[in-house]
């Protein structure tokens, strides 16, 4: 006997992407997927939105896209900045092989980028005389790896309307033809990725999406 279904979630196991929020203390797994945030201006943020972010060319870990699982740390940055001109960016984050640095003469504090990683960690626990806040950090090396999902943060309802507008344009509409329309994942190498149809709504489906709800369903 044949067993059909429609639609689908993706639960989490030991076989599986995570995905979601990751406790402060808790090691990231190297194939998950996680919501992360980073603050930066209004201006930034018109840019970041429709157009990804780009690597910054220093920092404490060195070159690449500077991440926290903190919104509240979020919120205190650009610290140049004022209140009314910071917004905190919410994201989904692929950090890869990740590297933890849990000390300032870490051979590898600015070059684990070039030594096999996609990401570094510094834990919040771990007592840097660089990081006197004690608060954890992440930084990725492939932007390509960070995407903006959400506004966490805006001072005003008007900025985060706009910001909102330009988040919601499809990938297609922002003239980004190397993001899959449906699952919001980037493609690689311009091949696109399977389309297929719900057999019951007839809806396109991408083998990627996360979940698929299904409107013939009741």
């Amino acid at each position: 006997m044949s067993v059909r279904f429609s639609g689908w979630r993706v639960e989490d196991s030991e076989y599986s992407v995570h995905h979601g929020e990751l406790k402060m203390n808790k090691k990231p797994r190297r194939r998950g997927i996680y919501t992360m945030y980073h603050g930066t201006t209004v201006a930034n943020a018109k840019l970041i939105v429709p157009n990804g972010f780009q690597r910054s060319q220093g920092g404490l870990l060195g070159e690449g896209v500077y991440v926290t699982r903190d919104v509240l740390k979020a919120c205190n940055y650009p610290r140049n900045s004022t209140l009314s001109d910071r917004v905190v960016l919410k994201l989904r984050v692929r950090l890869g092989k990740c590297k933890e640095i849990r000390d300032d003469k870490d051979p590898l504090l600015t070059t684990w980028s070039k030594n096999g990683f996609d990401s570094a960690w510094v834990p919040p626990d771990a007592k840097m005389a660089s990081v006197p806040s004690g608060l954890q950090e992440n930084c990725v090396f492939d932007p390509r790896r960070v995407e903006v999902v959400g506004i966490a943060r805006a001072h005003t309802s008007a900025i985060e309307k706009e910001l909102v507008k330009l988040l919601d344009k499809k990938p297609e509409d922002r003239g980004d033809r190397n993001v899959c329309s449906l699952c919001r994942r980037r493609t690689h190498r311009d091949v696109p990725h399977v389309v297929h149809r719900c057999w019951a709504c007839h809806q396109d489906i991408c083998i990627l999406m996360i979940e698929h709800k299904c409107r013939a369903k009741p």
